[in-house]
């Protein structure tokens, strides 16, 4: 009997090397000539040399049959490990099924609508489970249904057990059907201090890479259960949005004069816009019979006014700026900290390090013309010199 028993694991190597030799030399040059990416993906994840490992079994099975008498107890034993070779092998060979999906997937333009990797675990867990019940059922001869009855017994452990997973996949469908988030979406959430972009969802965790390039690892349910801010929106935009004061010390808000205004009818970008105002106020003036002069009663423009009109020149000229987004400048209520005039615009660029260079220079230039309209940045000790007693500012 050990002369067969050794005769059929012979025959069940030597099987197995044979179908390793034919599909390395003549499958895989046949696949590198195809011109479909599926197969390339089927032979990237072994699918072909998972496949392979059925002949073995088969080797085993038709051996035991032929050359092993039934009465016997390594006729049972044979039989019993070719079947659980067969059902591990085909546990492996629908894990490369579903790894190739998941990579064409990946490749298609679905995928950066939704992503499926949690629903292939899901997958990959059940075609575990019902291997794991088929295994023990062969190895203790019972039906897999008796198996299932005596399951209920335990469900609560289970519950227990699973409970990450189950959140895990409730949170992926809610996930997909609404399409909140996909991989490469960039997403913070304060309460873990995450803030990066997406690199896998899966079904019980997500990994997202931080932008100082650390990896943080939270449960999935925890994108539908917290407070969670998704950028991609910004991404699919037309811009990235540039909201932010200039500070002005109310100190130096004053009227224009007419040396003033002559010097702000030289800047390029407001040459019209001061020619339009005059003109403007002297008909007010003479339609009113008001003397220029009379501080009073006159109408005039103000340094801040006429800055803010130069910014907003400025933005609609700048190259970098989305013109069809919301742009202006506003006034913002007056605090001890000054008098805010807000930038609100749309950067063209998105990238990161680009914004960021882009914002800076309109604000390295704005800061820049403050003395041009004889106006100061607001800033503390500045501020506490100038009302200092016996200081003259």
């Amino acid at each position: 009997m050990t002369i067969v028993v050794g005769a059929i694991a012979l025959a069940s190597v030597t099987s197995l090397v044979v179908v390793r030799l034919v599909l390395s030399n003549h499958l895989t040059s046949w696949i590198l000539r195809s011109k479909n990416n599926w197969d390339d993906s089927l032979q990237q994840r072994g699918f072909f040399k998972r496949v392979g490992h059925l002949i073995p079994a088969l080797v085993i099975s038709i051996g035991t049959f032929a050359l092993i008498d039934p009465a016997h107890f390594l006729y049972a034993v044979l039989l019993k490990v070719s079947q659980l070779y067969m059902l591990i092998v085909g546990l492996w060979v629908v894990f490369a099924i579903l790894n190739t999906v998941e990579d064409l997937y990946a490749r298609s333009r679905m995928a950066k609508r939704a992503s499926i990797t949690g629903f292939l675990q899901i997958a990959k867990l059940t075609f575990s489970i019902v291997t794991l019940l088929l295994s023990i059922s062969i190895i203790i001869d019972k039906s897999p249904i008796l198996l299932l009855s005596g399951l209920t017994a335990v469900a609560a452990v289970l519950l227990l057990i699973f409970r990450d997973t189950i959140l895990g996949f409730v949170a992926g469908i809610q996930i997909a059907a609404n399409r909140m988030f996909n991989t490469g979406d960039w997403i913070e959430i304060p309460k873990f201090q995450v803030d990066g972009e997406i690199l896998e969802i899966g079904l019980t965790n997500v990994k997202v890479q931080n932008w100082d390039k650390t990896i943080s690892t939270l449960p999935t349910f925890a994108l539908t259960n917290e407070s969670v801010k998704n950028w991609r929106g910004m991404s699919d935009s037309g811009g990235r949005r540039i909201k932010r004061p200039l500070l002005i010390d109310i100190h130096s808000v004053k009227l224009c004069d007419a040396i003033m205004l002559e010097k702000f009818s030289k800047v390029r970008f407001i040459s019209k816009y001061i020619e339009l105002k005059k003109e403007d106020l002297a008909k007010y003036h003479k339609d009113n019979a008001i003397d220029e002069q009379d501080l009073l009663n006159s109408r005039q423009l103000s340094n801040i006014g006429t800055f803010r009109a130069y910014i907003e020149a400025y933005l609609q000229q700048h190259p970098k700026l989305n013109k069809d987004m919301t742009m202006m400048v506003r006034q913002l209520k007056p605090t001890e900290m000054g008098v805010p005039l807000e930038i609100y615009c749309f950067s063209a660029e998105k990238r990161w390090v680009e914004y960021e260079k882009i914002q800076s220079d309109m604000f390295d230039h704005l800061m820049a013309m403050l003395p041009v309209f004889e106006l100061r940045a607001f800033q503390r000790d500045a501020y506490l010199q100038t009302v200092r007693p016996g200081h003259t500012p």
